[in-house]
């Protein structure tokens, strides 16, 4: 087991005086960060074992929860992996760090700006892939599609978000693309997507007219995507995108200080899967 020096010890005990003094951010954001302050200050050696779960949630005084959220943000910043045999060690500077997003987001203004940066990221990705899938869906996954359309409509029906039927039409999307980059794109991206997307029915469902133009533009992109015209397809979907933004950006600040604000919030939190 790779034991840590006097120097190392001294600052986990600093940390996890900082971390029981925290002010912004919860316990997991400040394990995170003290950890991997500690890494990059060469604290621990390049393919050296991290202590163990009991170990840190004995130096942090924190839950096993707390400690294993952390290694997961540390290994998708690509400070740590998991080794057979070893455990969770320390990569060296040479091994490619993966992409990651940082949404920033500190109070209600960014957290709208951060709705708005997905709702950006989104806007090319799901514009190319609505026009590859006219292009080249088969006739099952064109029928998923007209199903996932349908699906939405049932969960408004029954008073549910929808949130997890919206994400599953632009994910059936993707699929019928027929690119496994978009897909995986998708999936990378799916707790940021699934974040957004609840921010945005909400806004909506307070507004019939707001509901109503979702579901004209969800049908359109549909529509395209059948009629196998890529051009219509590409269009409709770059609406879809243009006119979530404006929407968004049309919720007044009673709905950014009931739970859509909270949901806005939750964002910033959104990890990507590993």
């Amino acid at each position: 087991m790779n034991k840590p020096d006097a120097k190392t010890s001294t600052a986990t005990a600093a940390a996890t005086a900082a971390v029981s003094k925290r002010g912004k951010g919860t316990l997991a954001d400040h394990v995170t960060s003290v950890l991997a302050q500690q890494i990059r200050a060469g604290e621990f050696a390049p393919d050296a074992r991290l202590p163990s779960e009991m170990e840190l949630t004995a130096r942090f005084a924190v839950s096993r929860t707390v400690i294993r959220e952390a290694i997961s943000r540390l290994k998708s910043e690509g400070l740590v992996g998991s080794r057979r045999g070893s455990g969770t060690v320390v990569l060296g500077a040479n091994q490619a760090t993966p992409f990651r997003l940082d949404m920033q987001v500190e109070d209600v203004r960014d957290s709208i700006r951060a709705v708005l940066r997905v709702i950006e990221l989104r806007r090319g990705v799901e514009g190319e892939m609505a026009a590859l899938a006219a292009q080249r869906r088969t006739r099952a996954q064109n029928l998923a599609i007209q199903q996932a359309l349908q699906d939405i409509d049932r969960a408004a029906q029954e008073g549910r978000d929808g949130v997890p039927e919206d994400f599953a039409f632009h994910a059936a999307i993707s699929n019928a693309a027929h690119n496994p980059l978009y897909t995986s794109l998708v999936q990378f991206l799916s707790q940021f997507l699934h974040a957004a997307i609840r921010v945005a029915r909400m806004n909506e469902a307070r507004r019939s007219d707001f509901s109503q133009q979702v579901r004209n533009e969800h049908a359109a992109i549909a529509q395209a995507i059948a009629d196998g015209d890529a051009a219509a397809a590409r269009a409709a979907a770059l609406q879809h995108m243009e006119n979530s933004a404006r929407r968004i950006q049309a919720a007044d600040s009673e709905f950014w200080a009931s739970e859509g604000g909270k949901a806005a919030r939750h964002l910033a939190q959104a990890k990507p899967q590993e």
